[in-house]
């Protein structure tokens, strides 16, 4: 970064504060955010650990008429039966299982209550789905991305700076939402932004300025309490 510059705002939460406030945020206002606090962002992010500190991440941002010009084609490509496309790695199980089924069809019928879309209104459905190829508003996207020889561990390795990019964007007073739903049209995605053949597209990400008075961002996801995932031996 360049030192002339002003530092970007000091941290505004401590990371407990920032671990517990962070939301996926699916309205964002359009309030811009500077180049100099992404950077400051992904520097702090950086820090994540990663087996024999190879830090296998890339990253890349986008923001004004380039992200417009992205997200129009994302856009079409959803609503359009013909531009059906396909994600290159499951992101999740082909068979579902309990507690999985039911913690995943919870969050999405209480998604879509707090919006008022009705179960079996799948055009309502297919509309908001299409919201996370505009970022939910988001002035900045970015995109993550590994090499393709690239085993499971950085895989993990990957995971762990990208909730670094979460928390610090929270403590900084910002907000995100990761975004596996771009992995669907990685092709176009690749193309816009110049990613090499060699490195696939994990996940993408809004970045920006949570709209309090959007409904959906007062969703407050159910965790399971420590006991039911835990297990401690010699306590």
């Amino acid at each position: 970064m360049d030192s002339h510059q002003p530092s970007p705002s000091p941290v505004l939460l401590t990371a407990i504060d920032a671990v517990r406030t962070r939301r996926s945020i699916r309205a964002f206002t359009e309030e811009p955010v500077p180049r100099r606090m992404v950077e400051h962002i992904l520097e702090l992010a950086s820090r994540a650990p990663s087996g024999s500190n190879i830090q296998p991440w890339q990253v890349y941002v986008i923001a004004g008429t380039a992200r417009d010009t992205l997200s129009a084609e994302l856009k079409e490509a959803h609503f359009d039966p013909a531009n059906a496309q396909t994600e290159e790695y499951n992101y999740y199980p082909t068979q579902w299982f309990e507690p999985y089924l039911g913690r995943r069809r919870k969050v999405g019928w209480d998604l879509y209550s707090t919006l008022g879309i009705a179960r079996g209104d799948k055009e309502a459905m297919s509309r908001q789905h299409a919201r996370n190829y505009d970022f939910f508003g988001a002035p900045v996207g970015l995109f993550f991305t590994l090499h393709r020889t690239l085993e499971i561990g950085s895989w993990l390795d990957l995971g762990m700076f990208m909730e670094n990019v979460m928390v610090v964007a929270r403590g900084v007073g910002l907000d995100t939402c990761p975004q596996a739903a771009f992995a669907k049209y990685h092709r176009i995605v690749c193309r816009h932004l110049d990613i090499p053949d060699d490195e696939i597209l994990v996940s993408g990400m809004a970045l920006g300025h949570a709209d309090r008075n959007a409904p959906e961002n007062r969703l407050e996801t159910e965790r399971a309490p420590v006991a039911e995932f835990t297990r401690f031996h010699g306590f």
